[in-house]
């Protein structure tokens, strides 16, 4: 490092935010997270005897992903390097496995590599990574907002231990904001200044669990809040609304808190839970959620949740979708909270989705019988001389518009896919369908 390099980082840690400056070099100043760092877990064990291996941090924004890989570069005899996959190309990785190599073969030393958002590397990123932390090449740390389950490399997987942080909790917020406000050293103690009650509690509530967002509220608070004829800074709840106007959720509309909420608003609607279905409604409006996207979902929810025991939530469910892309935003959402309530407050039945499942499964395993030749096309020239169409029953010109025959392929005659429910309209649906067969029955004697 010359000169030029040892002056830019000295300014860059005087100047870099308050969540940074603040962050933990050691386990005991780690706030929360006691489910995996707890003097008896796994995870505190290995780092105070320095034996890694590789392990991938899985969880939401500012709850310490991060700040767990800095506390193990301050207390490993490893080299500690880290890239963020945002930026990091093969050169970058190629660097690291050389300096990696040298440490092995020089001087008996092992490399911990911390990839920051490893959820952006691509396959082949990841692959070219698997050879050398199979081989202990590299001690591999990846943190994550993403369900690693789903982007990261499985062969990466199988080699790491997967370790789930969870948003802190409010007591876990206000420690943090204590500490930034009265440490000297890191915080903003020197500035002498004091947080009310009410002021505390607002900002823990708000930040919803990441520290990240309280610490950078209360950094502006203290920089733009005038002092007081008692020469301090008070901080009050008019000062701290307006530091963090808007509750932080957590919500990626491509990452897995999107989805968790997608589904928890498709299983609130399918449990007929309207309040629950409204709330994660307001959640997806709340953080911007695709207004298309939302309707969708709904659409599919009365078809396969629905579904005949209320026929008509999808034509509720489907005009909403037409009429929020004529409308927008912001009317849009009483139009989606209409076709949710009506949704979620609708009797349910999933038994032509099931029936759907059985015939795909029954086609997928059976050998496919022929259709009977008199169901079989008759609108062309000759097709008669082929015996097909013969023999066809025309259901309209018989009582009730029915009459019996083989519709089935031979030997499926007494298979049954539909099972229709007691409830709602599909009630009556079962009942239609009974009466037919008993007029069959009849017909036959």
């Amino acid at each position: 490092m010359d000169l030029f390099d040892y002056m830019r980082e000295q300014n860059m840690e005087k100047e870099s935010p308050l969540a940074s400056r603040l962050r933990p070099t050691s386990l005991e100043e780690v706030v929360g997270q006691q489910h995996i760092i707890g003097k008896d877990k796994l995870l505190y064990r290995a780092i105070k005897a320095d034996k890694l291996s590789s392990i991938i941090f899985y969880g939401p924004p500012g709850t310490g992903k991060t700040t767990l890989a800095k506390v193990i570069a301050h207390t490993t005899s490893a080299e500690f390097m880290q890239i963020n996959a945002t930026s990091a190309g093969k050169k970058d990785m190629e660097e690291v496995v050389t300096k990696a190599k040298e440490n092995q073969g020089m001087y008996g030393k092992k490399t911990i590599l911390f990839i920051d958002e490893i959820h952006r590397f691509n396959k082949g990123q990841q692959d070219y990574l698997l050879p050398f932390v199979e081989d202990g090449t590299i001690i591999l740390i990846g943190a994550t907002t993403e369900n690693p389950y789903f982007e990261v490399n499985g062969a990466l997987l199988s080699r790491s231990i997967i370790f789930e942080l969870r948003a802190l909790g409010k007591e876990d917020i206000k420690t943090l904001i204590n500490r930034a406000i009265t440490d000297k050293e890191k915080g903003m103690g020197a500035y002498d200044a004091e947080i009310d009650a009410d002021a505390l509690e607002f900002l823990a509530d708000m930040a919803n669990g990441d520290a990240r967002a309280a610490l950078t509220a209360i950094e502006l608070g203290i920089l733009t809040t005038e002092r007081s004829e008692d020469g301090k800074i008070h901080i009050t709840l008019a000062v701290a609304e307006e530091c963090i106007q808007k509750r932080v959720v957590r919500y990626d509309k491509s990452g897995d808190n999107h989805y968790d909420t997608v589904s928890a608003f498709i299983k609130s609607m399918r449990g007929s839970d309207p309040d629950a279905a409204l709330y994660y409604l307001a959640r997806m409006l709340y953080a911007g959620e695709d207004i298309r996207f939302i309707s969708r979902r709904i659409m599919i929810c009365a078809a396969e949740d629905v579904g005949l025991a209320d026929p008509n939530a999808l034509n509720v469910a489907a005009s909403a979708a037409t009429a929020v892309e004529r409308i927008g935003m912001p009317e849009a959402q009483i139009i989606l909270a209409e076709a949710v309530s009506y949704v979620a407050s609708a009797p349910k039945s999933n038994a032509s989705h099931m029936a759907l499942n059985e015939a795909m499964e029954y086609v997928k395993t059976h050998k496919t019988g022929p259709v009977p030749v008199h169901l079989q096309d008759a609108h062309y020239k000759s097709a008669g001389k082929l015996g097909h169409g013969v023999g066809y029953k025309y259901a309209h010109s018989y009582p009730n518009h029915y009459v019996k025959q083989q519709y089935l392929p031979d030997g499926m005659e007494d298979i049954t896919f539909y099972h229709p429910t007691d409830i709602g309209y599909e009630k009556e649906v079962k009942a239609h369908l009974q009466m037919l067969r008993e007029l069959a029955e009849a017909s036959e004697e």
